[in-house]
């Protein structure tokens, strides 16, 4: 199957009785579902899940032979890699193999490990989050995984201020899905705005936006306690839906606001900035623009500069027309490989995003890619973040941003050309 070879090369380590051996990645992979499984040795947590893992995958080949784990590692040096590695009874990428694992990284924006990425006979992406899937269903019974169509996923029963209530509550509204906790800080200091924000869109008479409270308390005492505090409606208390759609939506942290439009399909994966930002609503519902502002956040289409490769032009000093002839050339850039691969399961190919003022993220960039402060700065800078990439960076020479200067920049960074560079 060339999609596998496309991922993990021509060859594939395996075992065999116990000896290691490269085997052709097709008839490794063939009609199978596929586990990529980022971890390293030195990673605490790794080991932690590792052993889980393993009893997974021994115990799910006793009762079906058509998947496999591939380990892809982010040990430091062979002998890492081999130690860790022969605790495993699965296949691995070779450790030599360190820019197909680095493309790997990219491709699938894993940003922590352990990582477990769930890929269908096909190679389309099932899940990313199979590590919570492991926990969650240790003896694979609903393996592998494939997400039940969204409406039958969030069902039809809801709790309302007033009682029970089913989705025509929210028929032909947007509706955001709302995860938070009473014992989560963030989540209790930002609970209060969006309060003010959904009262004040019905106060002027928008009728076009729903919430559903999706709790991550820890007693019924708390959730009745923070409900008592938001005007909307909630799944009920340690409701199985609310595991499915944090897996779903992939929630790492909270709070987190999903909102998407009223035939189901997800316009902003990371709305919690854009209330923030926005306060009065006046861009409601936050479809992500092609390029995206750098001091209102790092987030676009429902990833962040963390998790996918990210050009940046910093360009703080420079001119008005300068900086709205930037923000258009890098919108066609970004139409093309972020927009317009925003819906596909892997989403946008690359992020955009300006700095047209000082920030606070524009001058960690600044620091960490070791670049002369806001102050000193003169001419336009492009940077290419791909932190994926254990945190590299690439600058571009050129010193305006156009056409020709962004469109080399990038075909060079897909190429290979140019010379990385280390965060920090």
């Amino acid at each position: 199957m060339a999609h596998w070879e496309a991922l993990f090369g021509s060859t594939l380590q395996t075992k065999s009785n116990g000896e290691v051996s490269n085997s052709p990645t097709v008839s490794v992979l063939e009609d199978k579902v596929v586990l990529i499984y980022f971890s390293a040795h030195w990673c605490p947590p790794c080991r932690g899940f590792t052993p889980q893992l393993v009893k997974f995958y021994n115990d799910l080949k006793t009762k079906r032979q058509d998947f496999e784990i591939v380990f892809v590692s982010s040990d430091k040096d062979d002998a890492g890699f081999n130690g860790y590695y022969s605790d495993m009874p699965w296949t691995a990428l070779p450790f030599s193999e360190r820019q197909l694992k680095s493309k790997l990284s990219s491709k699938f924006g894993v940003n922590g490990i352990p990582c477990l990425v769930v890929l269908n006979k096909d190679g389309s992406l099932i899940s990313k989050n199979g590590r919570t899937c492991v926990s969650e269903d240790p003896t694979g019974e609903k393996f592998p995984w494939v997400p039940l169509p969204l409406k039958e996923e969030l069902g039809n029963s809801f709790i309302g201020k007033n009682g029970p209530v089913d989705s025509s509550h929210f028929e032909g509204k947007y509706l955001g899905l709302y995860f938070s906790a009473h014992w989560c800080p963030p989540c209790r200091g930002f609970t209060p705005k969006l309060v003010k924000y959904y009262n004040e869109r019905k106060e002027k008479g928008k009728n076009d936006f729903e919430v559903i409270f999706c709790s991550s308390d820890q007693s019924k005492e708390q959730f009745d306690e923070y409900y008592a505090e938001m005007p909307w409606i909630t799944l009920p208390f340690k409701d199985s839906r609310i595991g499915a759609l944090s897996s779903r939506f992939e929630v790492e942290g909270i709070p987190s606001l999903v909102i998407m439009d009223p035939d189901g399909n997800v316009v902003n994966k990371s709305a919690r900035g854009c209330i923030d930002s926005d306060p009065r609503g006046e861009r409601f519902p936050y479809y992500p623009e092609p390029v995206e502002d750098l001091s209102q956040g790092v987030e676009s289409f429902g990833f962040d500069v963390n998790s996918k490769p990210t050009l940046v032009a910093l360009m703080e000093n420079c001119g008005d027309d300068d900086q709205a002839d930037a923000k258009a050339v890098l919108a066609k850039f970004g139409e093309r490989l972020a927009k317009a691969k925003a819906a596909s399961a892997e989403g946008p190919e690359m992020l955009f995003f300006y700095a047209f003022k000082p920030s606070p993220m524009a001058s960690r960039i600044r620091e960490l890619c070791k670049l002369s402060t806001v102050e000193s700065a003169e001419d336009a800078q492009l940077v290419l973040l791909n932190i994926p990439d254990g945190g590299g960076f690439y600058l571009s020479d050129a010193t305006d941003v156009t056409d020709d200067s962004v469109g080399s920049f990038i075909d060079s960074f897909k190429a290979g050309t140019l010379t990385r560079k280390q965060l920090g």
